[in-house]
């Protein structure tokens, strides 16, 4: 398929940096992009360092014109947890229902969601989603917005088609 959506999967562990962890996640979240299609054309692992995130997810989307990334890692509470802030430097705008939907059904799992700061949010044309580090939390995260992100990344390529259900 040649008009196959690219994206960029970026992994945010200083011990998967440091090459201490195996990046469960960033697996996790390239299978289930490619299950839908999607070709994943950049992986990497960041330590959890705000400006080496901002970094990649600039050049990412300002280099590479990717228009879908994935992070996961680094959105709790702890001191090293600085995805969000990262997102906050590099985003247009945040898109705060996509990740309302992923800490809504991961409340009905665990009390923790609700300590969750993942963003998601739009830089020129790319969607940027945020999710949890956890292989199994990615990937529930993960699901919960697959069946809008076709609709949301045709509109943010420049879709002008009604969008309400005929």
């Amino acid at each position: 398929m040649e008009n196959k959506i690219r994206a960029g999967v970026l992994t945010i562990s200083t011990k998967g940096a440091a090459g201490l962890r195996d990046d469960e996640s960033g697996e996790t979240v390239q299978r289930m992009l490619e299950d839908q299609g999607i070709a994943v054309v950049r992986r990497h692992i960041v330590p959890d360092q705000l400006q080496e995130i901002a970094d990649t997810l600039i050049a990412w989307v300002d280099e590479d014109n990717l228009p879908l990334i994935v992070t996961s890692g680094g959105t709790g509470l702890s001191p090293s947890d600085v995805t969000p802030q990262a997102m906050e430097t590099v985003i247009d705008y945040p898109v705060p229902g996509m990740a309302e939907a992923m800490r809504a059904e991961s409340l009905k799992k665990t009390d923790h969601a609700m300590i969750s700061r993942a963003m998601v949010g739009v830089r020129k044309a790319s969607l940027i989603i945020n999710l949890p580090g956890s292989p199994r939390g990615a990937g529930e995260n993960l699901s919960v917005i697959l069946p809008a992100l076709g609709h949301s990344l045709a509109k943010l390529g420049g879709d002008t088609s009604d969008c309400a259900s005929r």
